[in-house]
């Protein structure tokens, strides 16, 4: 009896391309990044609308309670006096991720899918990685001067210098591969049970949509926690020693 083997064509990393004035774009990750934006500023709009402090709908309870809990850690690691925008950058950060994973829950029977998780693509990781530490340094610079928020780089052992700025340029590459490479491979996986027999496709399908949703809130939760854990080199010293 010959075992017959049978190639899987899965080619990830595709995208649907726009090309506008000699550039080549990713339309599908524009899609569904700007699908994602609409969500959270509707998500937004509504809780604004129905805001009451006597009778709070179930969506406001919700809001709050995710607010609370990013404001919680943001006092704990930095005072959120040190940069109060710190809490709506990782409110928003954590939404929008979750939001943005969440698509993966709605197939378009198209490949590639017409509106993928934009984490997926890591041109989206490197632009929210860079926006927070960029972000990070200038608000540093300004609150502790250059010499003070980079002074530890250049401490003791001096041998240690190379490592230590090494480190720092590479805070945006480590932050945007850690989101991409967990969501990257979740698009990896749905192309493998997609290559399944029909008759067994729902069931691995439907369990692994469910652990993605779940993989999606972790990382999302885990950007928003290292955005917050990263702000917290620019507190000047005397209120970084207080918390």
């Amino acid at each position: 009896m010959t075992a017959q083997v049978q190639a899987i064509n899965i080619t990830p990393g595709e995208h649907i391309e726009w090309h506008v004035f000699g550039l080549t774009l990713n339309g599908d990750t524009i899609t569904s990044t700007l699908i994602s934006g609409a969500i959270l500023v509707v998500l937004g709009l509504l809780v604004r609308r129905k805001a009451s402090a006597r009778e709070p709908t179930k969506l406001q309870l919700a809001w709050e309670t995710v607010v609370a809990q990013v404001e919680k850690q943001v006092e704990d690691t930095m005072g959120i006096k040190t940069a109060p925008f710190v809490v709506p950058l990782a409110l928003t950060l954590f939404l929008f991720i979750l939001i943005s994973n969440l698509l993966a829950l709605i197939p378009t029977g198209h490949h590639p899918e017409y509106a993928p998780p934009p984490a997926s693509d890591v041109n989206l990781t490197y632009a929210l990685a860079l926006l927070v530490i960029g972000t990070m340094h200038v608000v540093g610079v300004r609150k502790r001067g250059l010499r003070g928020y980079y002074g530890h780089l250049f401490r003791k052992p001096y041998a240690l210098i190379p490592l230590n700025i090494v480190e720092e340029v590479m805070k945006p590459v480590t932050l945007s591969l850690r989101l991409f490479g967990n969501i990257f491979a979740g698009t990896i996986m749905v192309a493998l049970i997609a290559s399944m027999p029909a008759f067994i496709l729902w069931l691995p399908d439907v369990l692994w949509k469910l652990f993605d949703a779940f993989i999606g809130l972790i990382q999302a939760f885990i950007f928003a926690l290292l955005t917050i854990l990263y702000f917290s080199s620019v507190a000047p010293a005397k209120e970084g020693a207080n918390h």
